[in-house]
């Protein structure tokens, strides 16, 4: 097991990955929360991939032709686009849960044979663990984020990504606060649930190193909150596709609506 260490105001941010038994269809959640995870403490954050997740909730899919796990990507998506450069990695590329990613978060690796669907309702599990895992510990703050694997336009490999979270401020505003020299910041957000994303997904691994689980202990940015995430909170995190950053791309695509539009 490898724990790293990230040196955050000169206080190490501590993240563990915890090993599992193999997470197989009819397993259930919980259970592996209870008997793999330590005694957690207050201001813990647990990770837990979106992959255990999805196969405890039974959201899972057997397919036999290529053709199946298409229809099925765009049936999760809310836009996909399929053409020749895609098709020759395998991907289709997905506009679901309002993230820019292949597949619709649709994934074969660790399945069993399987394909591995993001949970239903990413932020009612989100929430449902926190509670569990509150009430079990005795405790007042605790954050838990459900990671992906995300890739990043330009370049190799892939991140972590929050798909989401509970117990903590996703975002941290620095709009209106001065820089080192008294410059007022003018348009930047801290995405506090993919730092912590990332954080854990670097240590959990992507292969078979069977690490589903990670704990962030000391993140010194976090402002915990006692209650889920509010519809306020939700809506703020999301950029209407023609407000992004990057519309002057996305709006070139030529997205089909998926049928989760």
């Amino acid at each position: 097991m490898t724990t790293a260490w990230f040196l955050l105001y000169n206080i190490p941010m501590i993240v563990t990955p915890y090993k599992t038994d193999p997470v197989v269809v009819g397993d259930t959640l919980f259970p592996i929360l209870q008997k793999f995870l330590p005694p957690l403490k207050e201001k813990d954050i647990v990770a837990v991939t979106s992959k255990i997740v999805g196969i405890c909730e039974g959201n899972i899919v057997k397919i036999h032709f290529p053709k199946e796990k298409r229809a099925l990507v765009r049936k999760l998506s809310e836009y996909y686009i399929d053409n020749d450069l895609t098709q020759r990695y395998g991907f289709q590329l997905t506009i679901a849960n309002n993230i820019l990613i292949p597949n619709a978060g649709v994934d074969e690796s660790n399945g069993n044979g399987y394909l591995v669907l993001w949970p239903k309702d990413p932020l009612k599990s989100a929430i449902d663990i926190w509670n569990h895992l509150k009430k079990r510990n005795n405790l007042t703050y605790l954050g838990v984020v459900i990671t992906d694997s995300h890739t990043t336009i330009l370049r190799k490999g892939t991140t972590g990504i929050a798909l989401s979270w509970c117990g903590f401020s996703p975002l941290n505003n620095y709009i209106g606060t001065p820089d080192i020299f008294g410059r007022n910041l003018q348009v930047t957000y801290a995405h506090i649930a993919d730092g912590l994303a990332a954080s854990a997904v670097a240590v959990m691994g992507e292969g078979n190193e069977q690490t589903p689980l990670a704990v962030i202990k000391e993140a010194q940015q976090v402002q915990f909150q006692r209650y889920p995430p509010s519809k306020e909170e939700l809506a703020d995190m999301r950029w209407p596709l023609k407000e992004d950053l990057y519309a002057p791309l996305l709006m070139n695509i030529p997205w089909k609506k998926g049928k989760s539009t």
